[in-house]
């Protein structure tokens, strides 16, 4: 029961309850989805087992009902009693550990043509120099004059002159 105990506090937000979106989580990572038991049947479980209908959390003893609750029908996907099933729960449940997966880098190998600029064409290809470093703003086509006047104002730099 402690190492239950350890698995229900590791996918706990805070505090010592759970809500349903993290017990689903915590079964996902058991391994105790099948045909019958989803992610569905946790949730109408999960509401069945609250004591305060209210609340959004379920606390340990709850959460110790909820998986007697659950026994049924992951006993029904993997042909086992209920009693059977709900000890296979428990052993899975308290070996899970809730541990963050990173984005895992592509082995295509696109990340080196993309920032390859050799094979950069047109416009892009005139923002880098010989050695592929980027020009900044002096690659851009297009840069803005600051200077005080709109785009096609003929009268430009003639105001001195006038006065």
């Amino acid at each position: 029961m402690a190492d239950l105990k350890a698995a229900f506090n590791d996918f706990c937000d805070k505090g010592s309850e759970i809500t349903s979106a993290n017990v689903v989580k915590l079964f996902k990572k058991a391994n105790l989805f099948g045909k019958n038991c989803t992610s569905n049947s946790v949730d109408i479980a999960f509401s069945k087992v609250k004591t305060d209908k209210k609340k959004k959390n379920i606390n340990f003893e709850e959460f110790k009902a909820l998986i007697k609750e659950m026994s049924a029908s992951y006993g029904k996907d993997h042909k086992k009693s209920a009693e059977d099933a709900e000890q296979e729960m428990i052993t899975k449940v308290a070996g899970t550990k809730n541990v963050a997966q990173g984005t895992k880098q592509s082995a295509t190998g696109g990340v080196d043509r993309m920032t390859d600029t050799t094979k950069y064409t047109g416009a892009h290809k005139e923002r880098f120099d010989e050695d592929g470093k980027g020009k900044g703003l002096a690659g851009r086509e297009n840069l803005a004059a600051n200077d005080g006047y709109v785009g096609n104002y003929k009268g430009k730099d003639t105001f001195d002159e006038k006065h």
